[in-house]
């Protein structure tokens, strides 16, 4: 199948460079595939900017990157008309979002009127400046970075916009032998400072479109349909949950079970793929109760929980 060669492909030049963070990267290529974007959480030194920069290098896109700050405009980002006194007229110079693959580091160190200048794009692969549009080239995904401890300083990003985001992945500690391995590669000079000299193989963008169009050719059972549905609304009824899962949540969780099915090489898809990409496509819409989350729970806890007491399908 098109979809496991391909992703096999960019997943083995990732693993060149990202030591440990197998699941992530697997997570970050399904979101690619399909058409998804991702919140990345971790602490820093985690290699979450260089997963994204190895990613992008490894499928041949275009990537750029803004480091999110308090003082960061909407016009920093999409772009804004400058007059060219030359030919006397206004000239639209493009932001960063026009290209393939976009870093958002720290997204949540922004004013939510910065962030709010990327939910147009996300969902509607354009952006609008005085009143015309632009189209942004695809494929097209947003990378955005959060530091789940430093809160000082940050603005959480609002419900409208995380539901956006198909994956929250979480990065965390590659373990003990990974970590080792880690170090005897920088003690034999590797270095992710200078991705010139990591040899790091293009996959192209050109299979893309295939990739896509073979997502639509798996098949999905009725009764993993009203699984998938099971889940979500057991998300808008648990006790420690607020707010739960969207219908947009429950389609993302359909999409992402699909290509998941696609990369294991099959052409169906099977309660096990739902239950892989359930915590991160469910996680960052779940809201908790303030009483859950003093006693410390998680919203993986509780998607484990609902998974667990809903029947299997057959």
């Amino acid at each position: 199948m098109a979809i496991r060669e391909y992703a096999e492909k960019i997943r083995k030049e990732i693993l060149k460079v990202v030591t440990g963070q197998d699941e992530a990267v697997e997570q970050v290529i399904l979101s690619f595939l399909a058409g998804g974007h991702v919140i990345l959480e971790g602490v820093p030194g985690l290699a979450k900017t260089v997963l994204a920069k190895t990613f992008a290098r490894a499928v041949g896109a275009e990537f750029s990157r803004i480091q999110f700050t308090p003082d960061l405009m909407p016009s920093d980002i999409v772009g804004t008309n400058v007059f060219d006194l030359k030919q006397s007229r206004f000239i639209f110079n493009r932001g960063p979002v026009f290209t393939n693959i976009l870093l958002a580091d720290e997204i949540n160190r922004t004013s939510p009127k910065t962030q709010s200048a990327l939910l147009e794009v996300m969902q509607e692969k354009q952006v609008t400046v005085e009143g015309k549009r632009y189209s942004i080239p695809l494929p097209f995904m947003v990378l955005a970075t959060q530091n789940p401890i430093e809160f000082e300083g940050t603005y959480p990003l609002p419900e409208a916009q995380t539901d956006r985001f198909l994956m929250k992945i979480i990065i965390d500690y590659p373990g003990r032998e990974n970590e080792i391995a880690i170090l005897k590669k920088f003690k034999d000079g590797f270095n992710t400072d200078d991705f010139d000299q990591i040899p790091i193989k293009s996959t192209g963008l050109s299979k893309y479109s295939e990739c896509k169009n073979e997502c639509n050719s798996i098949r999905v059972d009725e009764n993993i349909l009203i699984y998938i549905q099971d889940i979500a609304e057991g998300t808008r009824n648990h006790s420690a949950v607020l707010l739960g899962a969207s219908t947009r949540g429950a389609i993302s969780l359909l999409t992402a079970s699909r290509i998941r099915a696609a990369m294991q090489g099959r052409k169906y898809v099977i309660p096990d793929d739902v239950k892989w990409c359930a915590p991160p496509v469910l996680r960052h819409r779940l809201i908790l109760q303030a009483d859950a989350e003093i006693e410390g729970k998680k919203s993986d806890n509780i998607i484990g929980e609902i998974i667990n007491r809903i029947e299997v399908p057959r």
